[in-house]
């Protein structure tokens, strides 16, 4: 049998040496589908699957890659990637080995026949309006992107067939076991099915399988009268739609006041005065207050100044929004408040009874 230095990887899944990770996963799912033994019945036809699995299994690791054409060179020591190790296609939501985007559940893109239903997710927009907005209320009409139904195969991600098969690749196991020699027996993430198991059977050319398309939507949102920083408002089903069939996610507005927020330094300066509390509550109970003096006096001036400095607002919520970061503060510096205190308190009953050790 042929080591792995005499196998040209390339050749037996037909991809340039410059091919990209998502090139050589298709061109292994192409050649898998022909030559599972439950689809050929060539004589040679496990043979050739093992092989182009092993191909596939070293190929598609950026490190042992790397090895391989370390190796393929002469030189088993040289470092540094041998070529793209990206996807095929810009990904603007920033794609993963699995095709989810930002907005949760696989993108529109992704070219994989995996058959995973899974809910969308919820779409988060901010709606800022100010305090006398917010307390009569107001109507707004949004406009945003989010994954639909596809209007093809209505949401399926098959075009004719109304349910799902099992991978031919692994079987329904979701893994295939390869067996790269040198690196050893591996298991690995089917990437037919993705590790489900379940495939399309008659993929949707429109959505990729996945059941929904990118789109363009648009919802009315209500904010009530009297909402504040925070409040969120919920439009059900106006989310992204979930993979293969599954539920929609909401429309969920944040509801933005910038009179009852704190500047990022004005929340700051309230977790200094915060922490210095401690100091305070320690020091007057442990009669050591002398002592911390000069820190607490630091902590609550320079606090101070970060708080002045972007104007003090007169809202009960922004007082609010204080309160919170001055507790924040407070729970961070108790522990360093009553180590310190205990530090001080041993130190002063040591200088007070250390004239009676020598008698």
């Amino acid at each position: 049998m042929a080591s792995m230095n005499d196998k040209d990887y390339y050749s037996i899944l037909g991809v340039e040496k410059d091919a990209t990770t998502e090139q050589i996963r298709k061109a292994f799912q192409q050649k898998a589908r022909k030559l599972h033994p439950d689809v050929n019945k060539a004589p040679d036809a496990e043979e050739r699957f093992k092989e182009v699995s092993e191909a596939y299994a070293v190929l598609s690791d950026p490190d042992k890659r790397k090895r391989y054409e370390a190796m393929r060179s002469g030189n088993p020591f040289a470092g540094g990637p041998t070529g793209p190790q990206g996807g095929g296609y810009a990904d603007p939501f920033g794609g993963s080995p699995f095709g989810w985007g930002p907005f949760g559940g696989a993108t529109s893109r992704r070219r994989s026949r995996a058959y995973n239903p899974r809910a969308g997710a919820d779409v988060i927009y901010d709606l800022t309006v100010d305090a006398a907005t917010a307390s009569k209320g107001t109507r707004r009409g949004v406009t945003y992107q989010r994954y639909v139904s596809c209007s093809v195969c209505h949401g399926s991600g098959s075009v004719r067939s109304e349910h799902s098969e099992t991978c031919p690749t692994c079987g329904g196991r979701g893994s295939i076991t390869v067996d790269t020699g040198l690196f050893g027996v591996m298991v690995m993430t089917c990437p037919e099915c993705e590790g489900t198991g379940r495939v399309v059977a008659d993929p949707c050319s429109a959505c990729g399988g996945t059941g929904r398309t990118l789109s363009a939507s648009e919802v009315v949102v209500d904010v009530p009268a009297g909402a504040h920083d925070g409040q969120e408002v919920r439009v059900s089903g106006m989310g992204n739609a979930g993979t293969n069939g599954s539920s929609a996610g909401d429309f969920v507005c944040r509801v933005c006041v910038p009179e009852e927020r704190l500047t990022r330094s004005q929340a700051t300066g309230f977790n200094l005065i915060g922490f210095a509390l401690p100091f305070v509550v320690f020091g007057l109970a442990t009669s050591t207050i002398a002592s911390f003096a000069l820190i607490i006096g630091v902590l609550v001036i320079m606090g101070a100044f970060l708080v002045i400095r972007d104007g003090i607002k007169l809202r009960g919520r922004w007082w609010r929004n204080a309160g919170i970061a001055i507790a924040n503060g407070a729970s961070n510096g108790l522990m360093v408040a009553f180590f310190l205190v205990m530090m001080f308190s041993c130190a002063a009953r040591g200088m007070f009874y250390s004239p009676f050790l020598f008698f």
